[in-house]
Formats: C-alpha cells, structure tokens, sequence
C-alpha cells in the first residue's frame, strides 16, 4: 500500500530529527546562540522523537498494531514539542512590559534546585526566551521548530490513519 517501508519512513524521521539536532548545536557551537530553557526543552522533544524513530527503524515491525504503537509514542513526542515551541512563540509575541523576568542559568540552576523544580523552571521559560536572535523568510527559530513538531503530529496521525486503513481492509 505504502511507496515506502516503514522502516525507511522511520529512518527518514531520524534523519530529519538529528539534522534539527545537528542545526541546534551548529547554531550554539559555531553562531554562539546560547540556547535558552525552552530551546533545550524543544531539543529534549526532537531527541525523543529521533529516539522513537531510530528504535522503530531498527525493529521494523510488520504487525500494523506495533507500527500504530510506535507511531502513537512519536505524536505524544511532537505533541509535547510542539506545546513547547508554541509556549516560546507565545513568549516571544509579548509586549516587552509582560515578558516574564530572566532567570539564573541552567548550571547554576541544575546546581541549586531539585529536578523537578528545574524541569518546571525550564517549562515556564524566562525573559531570555523573548529575545528573537535569528530567524530565517521572517520565522523565529521557535517559530520553525513548531512549524516542524505540527508537521511531524500531522504526518503521524496521517500516517496511524492509514495504518488502521489498512489493517481493516
């Protein structure tokens, strides 16, 4: 039914996913972005995405009801990414006199604080998250990652439709 396997759907998926990686670093490493609370969790949503791609690549299942697992694990993965991003878009549109106070340092916060009190720091985001430093045909870079999570949910839930599709038939 598919022009592709799954196996190589998922190992495309991967790719896609380690070249966002392979971007975020380019741009931390070599442009010297340093990359803020909500963009290390927006990298945590695209490793665990790439994470569900590579494993789904490697087993390859043939039972469409693993495939649809498998698949469901990578729309809660881009799911959460995509609530993340938004959450970073939606800081970065507010009017300069609401954006939320900068915050310590990840180190110094990773440091001091139990987890899960960074983890809820980190997912509030802060006024570093407001600065829009790069942006690419007039998108932000949170602007893109979304733009990526919502096109990896769609294709996903596009993808489970077609799996239960075909295993009604």
């Amino acid at each position: 039914m598919f022009a592709f396997s799954f196996r190589q759907i998922y190992s495309l998926g991967f790719l896609a996913c380690a070249a966002l990686l392979g971007a975020a670093y380019y741009f931390e490493y070599y442009m010297y972005l340093d990359p803020c609370p909500l963009c290390i969790m927006q990298r945590i949503a695209v490793f665990a995405l790439a994470l569900v791609f590579l494993v789904g690549a490697i087993h390859g299942p043939s039972r469409v009801l693993i495939q649809q697992v498998y698949t469901g694990f990578g729309i809660l993965a881009a799911v959460f990414g995509a609530a993340i991003a938004g959450r970073h878009v939606w800081i970065q549109s507010l009017p300069p006199d609401q954006v939320p106070t900068c915050g310590p340092s990840l180190d110094y916060m990773v440091d001091t604080l139990p987890l899960a009190e960074v983890i809820s720091v980190m997912l509030r985001g802060n006024g570093n998250c407001a600065e829009a430093v790069w942006s690419f045909m007039g998108l932000s870079m949170p602007q893109w990652t979304l733009v990526w999570f919502v096109g990896f949910t769609l294709v996903g839930v596009g993808f489970c439709w077609m799996l239960g599709r075909q295993k009604n038939t």
